[in-house]
């Protein structure tokens, strides 16, 4: 029976702030959430992701870099090659590297977008502060490689190992609208965000979203996820509907005409 994963991810993990992982297996559309795993280090994931399949994992990090970015630097326009470019670079480099890219630009314009942007209503892959995704791409994506997992449209691996890029405020927003729910600063972890993860938890077990995906855990990882002001462990289960959703789909749920150099967010 495949294994779903959730994964939010981290490109600095460390024991306050770990990468968390979501773990369940889904059937007639119910997802049962088994294990919450929370991993202080990269040697963490690296051992989640080489466990023998078949499992399909939802990863909250870019995948794939906007077009007219890979473009304008004159880097090469397929997904291997531009991810070898890019990922050679520091994170230092990065940012200087993307800095001059936007200082280049008009106000208003200054980030490439990929064309999942839109519809996933998610921030450019090429940010690298507030959030930092491309950092978190920098660091998450040589891992999926070192893995050998699939990634379906970009780059082929173990057809028994599949890592999908999810994005978890897509369903959040589904679920609640714009109200915030999470904060890794103590000031903001309000009673207004608490009482958004319970109603969002609950949406959750309802299924009351598009994907037609319930959660069934038990009353103590609930209780652990409406608790967890970070909303690193809520965020993870987010992924995990995604994943557990891609596997009745065709192509996981990616469209047809997915740009094989930027990628796609699934359910997006």
């Amino acid at each position: 029976m495949t294994l779903f994963l959730g994964v939010d991810f981290t490109s600095r993990p460390t024991r306050r702030k770990p990468i968390t992982v979501a773990s369940g297996r889904a059937a007639s559309g119910v997802v049962k959430l088994e294990r919450l795993d929370a991993h202080e280090d990269f040697d963490g994931l690296a051992g989640t992701l080489a466990q023998p399949g078949p499992w399909v994992g939802g990863f909250d990090f870019p995948f794939g870099l906007p077009r007219e970015l890979v473009e304008t630097l004159g880097w090469p326009d397929t997904w291997a090659s531009s991810m070898d470019r890019f990922t050679g670079l520091t994170r230092e480099e990065v940012r200087e590297t993307f800095a001059a890219f936007c200082d280049a630009r008009p106000a208003g314009s200054k980030f490439a977008h990929r064309a999942t942007d839109g519809p996933a209503g998610s921030s450019p892959s090429m940010k690298w502060v507030n959030p930092p995704v491309a950092l978190m791409m920098h660091a998450g994506v040589p891992l999926l490689r070192a893995a050998g997992v699939h990634l379906p449209g970009l780059h082929p691996g173990d057809p028994q190992r599949v890592a999908l890029e999810a994005y978890p405020g897509l369903l959040a927003r589904e679920l609640i609208g714009t109200r915030s729910y999470k904060s890794d600063e103590r000031a903001k972890q309000t009673p207004e965000r608490l009482i958004a993860r319970k109603d969002l938890v609950e949406a959750l077990e309802q299924g009351r979203t598009r994907l037609g995906v319930r959660v069934r855990m038990s009353h103590a990882m609930r209780d652990g996820l409406v608790a967890d002001a970070s909303g690193d462990r809520l965020d993870a289960v987010l992924c995990l509907v995604f994943a557990a959703w891609s596997a009745g789909q065709p192509n996981h749920g990616l469209p047809a005409d997915m740009d094989p150099l930027e990628g796609w967010i699934v359910g997006a």
